[in-house]
Formats: C-alpha cells, sequence, structure tokens
C-alpha cells in the first residue's frame, strides 16, 4: 500500500476514529459486508473481522457496500488544517513553513506530510516548493523583475533560484520575462465521485482525470510531450471556471460544459473524441454504434483503445459509450464511477451485465 501506515496503524486509527486519516485508507468488515472511513461513528468490530484498503475502488471491487453513516465515496474531506495550510501558501507563496513550523502550528510534520501525498501526490514540502516556483513564473511573465522574484519567493541567491527554476520548467526566468514561456497548471477539485486532477493552459483545458487513474502519470507524461511544456501546481481562470461548471453538472442543473478543451492526438484519436462529444447527455451508444458514427466500423478495438486514452474525463464523455448488451463495458476510472455518471445524466442502463467487456476495453 501507498500509505505509509502498517496493519497496526491503520487498525489503531479505525478504533479512535482518527479522520486525519480520513482518505488513507478504508476498513471493510468482514462480517457485514461494509466498508468505513476511518472516521465512521458506527460501533467498531473485532480487529479479527476488518480488512484494509488503499482506495474506495478496491474495496467495492472486494464486494463490501459504502456504509451509510460516514459515507466513503463521497468525497473525503479534508481536515480543515490543510485547507489553512494551502490557503496560507496561496496567500504567501515565498515563506517556507518547514518542520517546526507545523509542530508550533500544532501538527505532526509525518501526518501533514502523508496527507499531502494522498491528496497532491507532493509532499507538503514539494507542495511549498512548487507553488513557489509557480507564483514566481506568474511574476515575471507579469512584469516583475527577476530580482524581485528571487527575494519575494524567499531564495537567498540568484543562482538558487535559477538552478530551482531550471529544473522545474526547463526554462531560465529570462525566457519566461520575454513572453515565450508558458506551463501546465495542475490542480485539485474535489467532487462526490472523489479526487479529480485537472490541467491546463492560457489555450484551455488540457486534462481531466480521477485522481486515483492508474493510467494518470502516463497521461502527464503524454501532456508533456505533446504541449512541450512542463507542469506544475497552478491556476487559472480555465481552472476556476472548470470547478464551477463541475459542481453544477454534479447537482443535476448543468447539461453541457463551454470551456475551451486542448486534446492534441493522433488523427484517428482526435476523430473518436470529437465524436464522443456529439453523444448528447442522457444518452449512450454500444462500441459498435459509436465505431460507425466514428466512420470506420471494422475499428472496434482500436475505437476503445482511443476512448481509454480519453485525458479529460467527463467533458469528452468516453463514459457514455457501454457495450452492446447494456453493460457498462470498461471505464479507467472505475465502473462505480462510470455507473454513477450515468445515473447523474439519466441515461437509461441496463444492469445485467456491468461486467462484460472490461477486459477488452479497460
Amino acid at each position: 500500500m501507498e500509505t505509509g501506515l502498517g496493519k497496526a496503524e491503520m487498525e489503531a486509527a479505525f478504533m479512535k476514529r482518527d479522520a486525519t486519516c480520513d482518505g488513507l485508507f478504508y476498513a471493510a468488515v468482514t462480517t457485514t459486508g461494509i466498508f468505513c472511513r476511518p472516521s465512521c461513528p458506527a460501533r467498531k468490530p473485532l480487529p479479527g473481522n476488518v480488512v484494509y484498503y488503499e482506495k474506495a475502488a478496491q474495496a467495492l471491487f472486494a464486494g463490501y457496500r459504502p456504509c451509510k453513516r460516514c459515507s466513503p465515496l463521497l468525497s473525503d474531506a479534508d481536515p480543515e488544517w490543510v485547507g489553512t495550510l494551502v490557503a496560507e501558501i496561496e496567500a504567501q507563496p515565498g515563506q517556507r513553513i518547514r518542520e517546526g513550523g507545523l509542530r508550533e502550528r500544532g501538527l505532526d510534520p509525518a501526518t501533514v506530510r502523508r496527507r499531502f501525498l494522498a491528496r497532491f501526490g507532493l509532499s507538503f514540502m514539494a507542495y511549498q516548493r512548487a507553488r513557489r516556483l509557480a507564483a514566481a513564473f506568474e511574476d515575471i511573465r507579469a512584469g516583475s523583475t527577476v530580482d524581485d522574484a528571487v527575494l519575494d519567493h524567499g531564495y537567498d541567491s540568484h543562482s538558487g533560484f535559477r538552478e530551482a527554476f531550471g529544473r522545474m520548467f526547463g526554462m531560465t526566468p529570462g525566457a519566461v520575462a520575454t513572453g515565450s514561456g508558458d506551463f501546465i497548471r495542475i490542480a485539485w477539485i474535489d467532487s462526490p465521485l472523489g479526487l479529480l486532477m485537472a490541467g491546463a493552459t492560457d489555450g484551455g483545458i488540457v486534462l481531466l482525470e480521477f485522481s486515483d487513474r492508474r493510467m494518470l502519470e502516463v497521461q502527464i507524461g503524454t501532456l508533456r510531450r505533446r504541449f512541450g511544456l512542463p507542469a506544475a501546481p497552478g491556476k487559472n481562470g480555465h481552472l476556476e471556471t472548470l470547478d464551477l461548471q463541475l459542481k453544477e453538472y454534479f447537482s443535476g442543473s448543468r447539461k453541457s460544459f463551454d470551456l475551451p478543451l486542448l486534446a492534441p492526438g493522433t488523427p484517428f484519436q482526435e476523430r473518436v473524441w470529437a465524436a464522443l462529444r456529439s453523444i448528447p447527455q442522457g444518452e449512450t451508444r454500444s462500441y459498435s454504434e459509436f465505431a460507425k458514427e466514428v466512420g470506420d466500423p471494422s475499428a472496434l478495438r482500436a475505437v476503445a483503445r482511443a476512448n481509454g486514452m480519453n485525458r479529460i474525463a467527463i467533458l469528452i464523455p468516453c463514459h457514455r459509450v457501454i457495450s452492446a448488451d447494456g453493460g457498462l463495458g470498461g471505464y479507467g476510472g472505475g465502473l462505480w464511477r462510470k455507473r454513477r455518471l450515468l445515473e447523474i445524466e439519466a441515461a437509461v442502463m441496463s444492469p445485467a451485465a456491468d461486467g462484460v467487456g472490461e477486459s477488452l476495453f479497460d
């Protein structure tokens, strides 16, 4: 497991209802067939009747049902201190909060590290460094001098700043000052189906994936190659609009998205992704029907592969393509999410064969 916690630590956290471990693991009770968050207020079972999973999806696929008291499928609520730290970093990207500073705030550095790794894929220190450099990038592009960036963002020397800047962005601060530099801004968006990682450039949205998808690192690597740009935590107007529109979508009040999307691929992939966007909300297509719409009825497997390589989930709705018998087929974000997305969109589904086609199309 990637939680950094051993079984004894997970057992202790579950038994004492440690909310700081919510999202780091899930506890499944063999005698009831239910899985919970660590903080679940329900009566605790005997330790021997509990197994632990890193992801909620793993517990689902093992046959456990989500607890109705702690709702483990809802987006994991971070402890208040996570939001406080993030807001503090955003307000003053140049400051450096070290382990001593965390202790002064009453926080255990190891717990902070685990929580940031689970949410952002970065340790707390790495998150600070990335935001500090991203803020410096934006300031330089907006007209600040390199000297100001060095001082404003907590660097003791020009050489240290230039070295760190070059490692992250693959370019010099001077190149950014001339207006030739850019980077893919990465942000994390909470949703009822789990944390989403989003990416955007000035031109539009380039990434939207569930953060636990196994293909995520591959997708980010593909983005870097396709755009020739580095990726770092950041914000822009497209990401803020995306956050708002996703909230409306999950609440049932939004039927379509009006954001600019940048999805470069092979000519065939781009044809498939464009066709996906033409499937109206509330409707589905079988893989064979969709292959015909793409214009190549014989390319069933190629269409399925292109579907699976879609980097912008929900907005490019690959979840609307299902098996011919009404089963779900496959979905990189997990079949349970595919079903829920279709339920949100009120697409008619047959429950008969949800697993059919998963090995072919996932």
